[in-house]
């Protein structure tokens, strides 16, 4: 390559890679910058977006898309969305039900008859505001055998196996319940009552219309997605590549650019998809059966609240509406300050990404003289005094837990065996699971591929054991039954 060419190449990627407009000065430019710093051409990185008043403000990238290819991040680059997807899935069945082809009070099984016929019924505004009390099909698959990140997972297998589980992990309405299960179900209620995939009706119904170019619903795995980042772990000072290999779609699975969420976040001003009404109802909190809003947690003392996949809080006393996706190694976020015409988009396939805090610092800058700085109050310092653990005696000798388990309904067996004085978890297709006693008949573990878990063994009226409940952070109390 000539020098000119050189030069040429080297103007066009930072056109590509960073865009600024005339309200964007330098002090705000080496800020974000300075954010962003630890990303070079050796790093994994982020994109970001800045939209500010209805206009981009900010948009560029750090860090590579590709590390094996050297390709840097761009404005341009596609990320797995993982969560953030939810928000599409959610406005889209907002959009069905203002034409009045579905109802929120629907029972799911109106379109889904295959499911279980459950004491309460599930409705479709169980499914927006994860009220549903459905196990999380990732969280069973786990316990079934699967590999975190390392089975392929469709909307097909994942429906069949919910078909399949009788049991709810609550009473709908009742609780809150995080499951990716919900909006895997409206995304087989679109395509049951449009006879549309949902990534085609996805495509019509928002992508077209909002100009998103370069943002699909992807249900193949196997897709060619145009300038898509790789995502990477950090472990022992070695980047390791993660690839999303699941065509699971509704809850994950759209690939974008910021460029294009800045369109998404934009609607929200100015709808030129669904209306104003529509927009208003979307914002709302999601409501339990008995009225009260669908609270998540409180953190800082303020109380996180849903809203069809979206989380409504304050950022330090100001408004937002946000929420953060996690898959293979991509981190995404999207928040957007309603009251003060701000939205920060940031787009990563680094999986510690969020230790930068960037999005925080972006917007303490932007709205640093409306922000409440919380007090802390001062307590008393305490010497740190080391306290033996003490040994626990336990009535119940180790070998009376022994013997093979089996479930029914994920179609999987368990055989548990006493090794060096420890109980053994052994399972055809995973690593063996050392359980650590942490009761007279409860266990927890954690294997290299499986979500943690907690395990109670039951008894009869005699006494004897006859098998055990598993469970994780999304599927409660799965029962095993003894077969020896």
């Amino acid at each position: 390559m000539t020098p000119v060419k050189t030069i040429i190449f080297i103007v066009l990627l930072f056109s590509l890679n960073c865009y600024t407009s005339a309200q964007t000065n330098k002090a705000t430019i080496k800020k974000i910058n300075a954010i962003f710093s630890s990303y070079n051409s050796k790093t994994p990185g982020v994109a970001v977006a800045i939209v500010k008043d209805g206009k981009v403000v900010f948009k560029k990238g750090y860090g590579m898309a590709n590390l094996s290819h050297k390709i840097p991040i761009t404005t341009q680059t596609s990320f797995n969305l993982a969560s953030v997807s939810k928000q599409f899935t959610a406005f889209i069945i907002y959009l069905m039900e203002n034409e009045g082809m579905l109802s929120f009070e629907d029972n799911v099984r109106k379109y889904l008859p295959e499911l279980p016929n459950y004491a309460t019924p599930v409705r479709i505004k169980h499914l927006l505001a994860h009220t549903s009390g459905l196990k999380d099909h990732g969280a069973l698959a786990s316990i079934a055998g699967s590999y975190i990140y390392g089975d392929v997972s469709t909307n097909e297998q994942n429906i069949k196996l919910l078909a399949r589980t009788k049991e709810l992990n609550f009473t709908p309405g009742s609780a809150f319940g995080y499951s990716n299960s919900n909006y895997t179900l409206l995304a087989e209620i679109v395509h049951r009552i449009t006879g549309k995939t949902f990534a085609e009706y996805a495509k019509e119904k928002i992508f077209i219309p909002l100009e998103m170019k370069n943002t699909i619903v992807c249900d193949n795995y196997e897709t060619v997605i145009k300038n898509k980042a790789e995502s990477y772990e950090l472990r022992d000072n070695i980047y390791y590549h993660k690839p999303v290999i699941e065509s699971n779609v509704g809850p994950s699975n759209v690939w974008t650019t910021v460029e294009d969420m800045s369109r998404w976040v934009l609607n929200f001003e100015k709808p030129r998809v669904g209306n104003p009404a529509v927009i208003a109802a979307f914002n709302k909190p999601s409501l339990f059966d008995d009225g009260k809003r669908v609270f998540i947690r409180i953190i800082d003392g303020d109380t996180i609240f849903h809203a069809k996949g979206q989380n409504i809080w304050k950022h330090k006393g100001v408004t937002i509406f946000s929420h953060g996706g996690h898959t293979a190694a991509f981190r995404t976020f999207t928040g957007r300050f309603p009251d003060h015409n701000l939205s920060i988009i940031q787009l990563s396939n680094d999986e510690h990404n969020e230790r930068l805090g960037g999005r925080w610092d972006i917007a303490d800058y932007y709205i640093k003289n409306l922000l409440v700085e919380k007090e802390i109050a001062n307590s008393p310092v305490q010497s740190i005094t080391t306290v033996p653990t003490p040994t626990e005696n336990y009535n119940v000798d180790l070998n009376e837990f022994t013997g093979n388990y089996y479930n029914n309904e994920l179609d999987t067996k368990y055989h548990l065996e006493v090794k060096s004085n420890q109980l053994i978890m052994k399972h055809k297709r995973l690593y063996d699971i050392t359980l650590k006693r942490i009761g007279e008949n409860t266990f927890s573990g954690s294997g290299s591929n499986t979500f943690g878990f907690e395990l109670n063994f039951m008894r009869n009226g005699t006494g004897v054991i006859i098998g055990f409940t598993i469970s994780n952070w999304g599927a409660r109390n799965v029962k095993f039954e003894k077969q020896n």
